[in-house]
């Protein structure tokens, strides 16, 4: 008889995951941010290139809305939407699907917390993660110490080079790792050198706050002007590591609609390019984006990885009650 009805994480994990779940809540409920559930099969999926969406087929009354119904990457979008009718400070403590890897460090259905604060920008923002992951390590008796550093400067103190500057020959000879480089681009180069040589790098005892990010890497933030760089616009983004995991991406959110349908097209043209599916657009959001934003910022942070931290594991499986291959 197989063992893969056992759950793949200890008692012990699962009685953590309990506690953090309740410290975050009891954070949150302490400054008045609402705890909200937002759908978990939306119409439109995720245009980012980087991640695949699953999608599933609707099989009831065709009122209903179109039959295919994409499973959500993340809260993001309907947590705008709130924001754009008044519900103001707010977060989410669900599950969220990714397609791709499954392993290691990965599970395609994982559980995210994601937050916004409204008339916050990033680097405020940034703060109250730093404060959310010394609440988790307080658990189990661990501390850290925040260090909050630009994109730019990381690079000059890692690598000795100008990542707003380099050309892609000076990147890839960088990583000093043989890759395939068919398909790849100048920020595809740019996460591999995060990924691969300053990334591992990082102090265990450390919380990183990167921030300053080149403007093709402003996702769903906004950009602004940096006058050093080379164009002379970063993105208002931030990222947070734990060590060498990466826990959260955060951002100045971008109130323009014009500009995001914009993003969305060059998205899917590059999917288009890949011959990857095409998830569509959610016009649900450009719409909560015309009626107007608040100026806000928002974050995500994977729990899972942070339970990982907190366990001093570099499994997925060993935070999970059932792990992808279990499931």
């Amino acid at each position: 008889m197989s063992d893969t009805w056992r759950p793949s994480a200890a008692p012990g994990a699962l009685q953590l995951r309990a506690r953090l779940n309740a410290a975050l809540r009891a954070f949150f409920a302490g400054r008045d941010v609402l705890e909200v559930e937002t759908p978990i099969l939306s119409q439109a999926g995720n245009t980012e290139p980087n991640i695949a969406s699953f999608h599933v087929e609707f099989t009831g009354h065709a009122d209903a809305g179109p039959r295919r119904r994409w499973l959500r990457t993340s809260p993001e979008y309907p947590l705008k939407r709130l924001l754009a009718a008044g519900v103001g400070d707010c977060y989410e403590l669900g599950r969220v699907f990714r397609d791709g890897e499954a392993g290691g460090r990965h599970n395609p259905e994982f559980t995210m917390l994601e937050w916004y604060r409204v008339g916050w920008d990033h680097l405020q923002l940034a703060d109250e993660v730093v404060e959310v992951v010394q609440l988790a390590l307080a658990l189990v008796g661990r501390t850290a110490t925040p260090v909050r550093t630009s994109y730019r400067d990381l690079f000059r103190e890692h690598l000795g080079l100008d990542p707003m500057r380099a050309p892609v020959e000076q990147l890839r000879a960088a990583l000093a790792i043989d890759i395939d480089p068919s398909g790849l681009e100048r920020d595809d180069w740019l996460d591999l050198l995060i990924t691969h040589r300053i990334q591992p790098a990082f102090a265990d005892d450390s919380i990183v706050v990167l921030h300053g990010y080149p403007a093709s890497q402003a996702m769903l933030a906004r950009v602004s002007e940096d006058g050093e760089a080379d164009p002379a616009q970063v993105a208002e983004r931030f990222e947070v590591f734990l060590g060498p995991l990466e826990l959260a991406n955060g951002y100045h959110e971008l109130q323009d609609a014009q500009e995001q349908a914009g993003r969305f097209e060059n998205d899917r043209a590059r999917r288009q390019a890949r011959g990857d599916v095409d998830p569509g657009v959610d016009h649900n959001l450009l719409d909560a984006l015309r009626h107007g934003l608040p100026a806000c910022a928002g974050v995500a942070l994977g729990v899972d990885r942070l339970l990982m931290a907190m366990l001093g594991t570099d499994r997925i499986a060993e935070v999970l009650a059932f792990d992808f291959a279990r499931a």
